[in-house]
């Protein structure tokens, strides 16, 4: 096992006694499956960072770490990085759906079906590829929940990562609707069909690759849903998708752009949901917005402006921002918060 040391470089030989490191300095941990760094797994990297918020670095080097990872919320201040500047070669990857079962006999359910969560504030992910390898062709029970990323807290940013997964990819999430969490997912590619980018927190998606895989539906059937949010009725931004392109090898006419999200039923629930400036593929239905269990979209609550290509339209049941309304609906404004928040670029 290597010393743990400063992100500037300076090793830390344990045995020695603790060395003094310059303020604000991360101590960095590496993972290396081979045995070259700290530990071997990521999960026992996070393990080894102290509660209480002190900045840390994870480098994880090239491989595939097959495993559920979590970083509770006392672990705020965390940095995990790929170390190849290319997401595909350092991968995270677990194969749970919801309706399997943990060891203790229980069913994970949707979001402990995830292969990484990630609990505390302030956190941010750097070119690594996150993934749910579940198969539904390979169980009885077919197509299901199976999160690959369960985002739930507060100023989280995700940077050149990939999201790997079918129904339920990716669920940016703030466990009391009402706390105002906020994340961003910048220059990131996610692929997924039903749901995939769903939760109730603020998620902007700005300059992503956003893939719309396959369920093997005839044109103008039904292969899915880009978008479920679950926006809480008193928050003004839910999901803004901006800047990005998406993509698909599917029958044309089989997606919908999103469908409102009433968790549990929820009437405390209002979803909404902003595409803007996104090139959007042929396979995006003319009517793209639907209703989920009853519930329709709110008036003014969803919106497009200046999409792109074959998918995009401006014709009924597609309503559009005004070009005042385009300066409101921007990343900066939806990551604000109270604070400022301006992790853009």
């Amino acid at each position: 096992m290597r010393p743990l040391r400063i992100a500037f470089g300076l090793a830390i030989t344990l045995v020695l006694g603790p060395i003094v490191a310059p303020a604000n300095a991360a101590t960095t941990i590496v993972v290396a499956r081979d045995g070259s760094g700290n530990f071997t797994s990521v999960q026992a990297a996070i393990n080894a960072v102290p509660s209480g918020g002190a900045p840390t670095l994870i480098e994880i080097k090239p491989g595939t770490y097959d495993e559920t990872v979590t970083v509770p919320a006392n672990k705020p201040n965390l940095t995990i990085e790929g170390t190849s500047g290319n997401a595909a070669d350092v991968v995270i990857a677990a194969g749970h759906a919801a309706w399997m079962t943990k060891p203790d006999g229980t069913p994970y359910g949707t979001a402990g079906s995830a292969t990484v969560t990630l609990a505390a504030n302030n956190v941010t992910v750097t070119e690594v590829t996150i993934a749910n390898t579940y198969d539904p062709t390979a169980f009885p029970q077919g197509s299901a929940q199976a999160v690959a990323i369960n985002a739930e807290g507060d100023r989280q940013v995700f940077l050149g990562d990939r999201f790997l997964g079918l129904q339920d990819t990716l669920l940016a999430w703030e466990p009391s609707p009402t706390s105002g969490f906020r994340q961003l997912f910048e220059d990131s590619f996610v692929r997924g069909n039903v749901d995939f980018l769903f939760g109730d927190s603020t998620a902007v998606f700005y300059r992503d690759a956003i893939q719309l895989a396959d369920r093997g539906q005839p044109a103008g059937g039904n292969n899915g849903y880009l978008a479920a949010p679950a926006t809480d009725r008193s928050r003004t931004f839910g999901f803004l998708i901006a800047d990005s392109t998406v993509t698909s090898t599917a029958a044309n006419s089989t997606f919908f752009l999103g469908r409102p999200w009433h968790p549990g039923g929820s009437t405390a629930a209002d979803p909404q949901i902003v595409i803007r400036e996104t090139a959007l593929p042929a396979q995006i239905k003319s009517a793209p917005w639907t209703t989920m269990s009853g519930f329709s979209f709110t008036p003014g609550r969803n919106a497009e402006y200046r999409n792109t290509g074959p998918g995009a339209g401006t014709g009924t049941g597609r309503p559009q921002l005004s070009t005042s309304q385009s300066a409101i609906y921007t990343p900066q404004k939806y990551l604000a918060g109270t604070d400022g928040w301006n992790p853009i670029g």
